[in-house]
C-alpha cells in the first residue's frame, strides 16, 4: 500500500504503479483533502484511522506499507497501532515526530503566507521548488505543483473544516523490516528523521541517496521503483 506525500496525492505513484501491480495486490488511497477525496468528516478522524478502516473493509490481514513524507508518518502510525498488520515498511523522507527545525518552520511560514494571500499557484510552486531535487524534470515539477494546488483547493473548500487528529508513533512497537530512505538535497529535518528511524528501528536499512531531494519516486522513478520492489520482494 503506497501512501502519498501531503504535497501530492495518489497520482504521485503513477511511475511505480505498473511494477507494483505486476507483483503485488496494490492499494493506493487518496487521503482526505487530496486527489479525489474531499476534506470532510462528521466526527474527528485521523489519516491512520482511515487507512486501517480501508484495510479492514477490504479484508486485508497483512500489508506492506510504502510511505512518502507525510505518508511515511501515516505508515508509522499504522504500524504503531497494529504491529501485527504490517509486514514491511518503506519510508521515503518520513517524519517521525522530531522537533521542527528553523528551516522547516521558515518553509511552513512562507507557505502559509502565500495561501492566506490567495496565491495558491505561488504556494504550489514553493512546494515544487522545496521538495524536488535537481534531477526532477520541468514536467515533474509542474505535476507536483498541480497536485499540491488540487489539495489546497479541496481543503479550502471544506465547510465546516473537519477536526483531524494525529496518530501516535511508538517506534518500540515496530519490529518489521524497514527500508528508510533520505536524499542529500532534502531539508536537514528529514535527513535527521531518517537517521533517527534507522537507529531506533531494530530491522531498519538506511539508504541515503546522493542525488535525491524529498520525493525520489518522482525524481528518478525507475531507480526508486527498483529500490522499492527489490526490498518488498526479498
Amino acid at each position: 500500500m503506497p501512501l502519498h506525500s501531503s504535497a501530492a496525492d495518489s497520482r504521485m505513484w503513477d511511475p511505480q504503479w505498473p511494477a507494483l501491480t505486476a507483483r503485488f495486490r496494490a492499494i493506493r488511497p487518496d487521503l482526505r483533502g487530496y486527489g479525489g477525496t474531499p476534506w470532510a468528516a462528521d466526527r474527528p478522524y485521523s489519516d491512520a484511522g482511515d487507512v486501517l478502516a480501508l484495510l479492514d473493509g477490504l479484508g486485508v490481514r497483512r500489508v506492506a506499507v510504502v510511505g512518502a513524507s507525510h505518508g511515511g508518518r501515516v505508515a508509522l502510525e499504522v504500524a504503531s497501532a497494529r504491529p501485527g498488520l504490517v509486514s514491511r515498511l518503506v519510508l521515503l523522507a518520513a517524519p517521525c515526530g522530531l522537533p521542527a527545525t528553523p528551516e522547516l518552520e521558515a518553509f511552513a511560514a512562507e507557505e502559509m503566507r502565500l495561501v492566506e494571500a490567495g496565491d495558491l499557484a505561488g504556494a504550489a510552486e514553493l512546494n515544487a521548488r522545496t521538495w524536488l531535487g535537481p534531477d526532477a524534470t520541468a514536467r515533474t515539477r509542474a505535476f507536483l505543483a498541480e497536485m499540491q494546488h488540487r489539495a489546497y483547493t479541496l481543503q479550502l473548500a471544506a465547510d465546516p473544516e473537519p477536526e483531524q487528529l494525529e496518530g501516535e508513533i511508538d517506534l518500540d512497537r515496530i519490529t518489521v523490516p524497514a527500508l528508510v530512505v533520505c536524499g542529500a538535497h532534502d531539508l536537514g529535518y528529514f535527513r535527521d528523521s531518517a537517521r533517527h528511524l534507522a537507529a531506533r528501528l531494530p530491522r531498519a536499512t538506511l539508504v541515503e541517496l546522493d542525488w535525491a531531494g524529498h520525493l525520489p519516486s518522482l525524481e528518478r522513478p525507475e531507480e526508486t521503483t527498483k529500490l522499492i520492489t527489490g526490498f518488498l520482494s526479498d
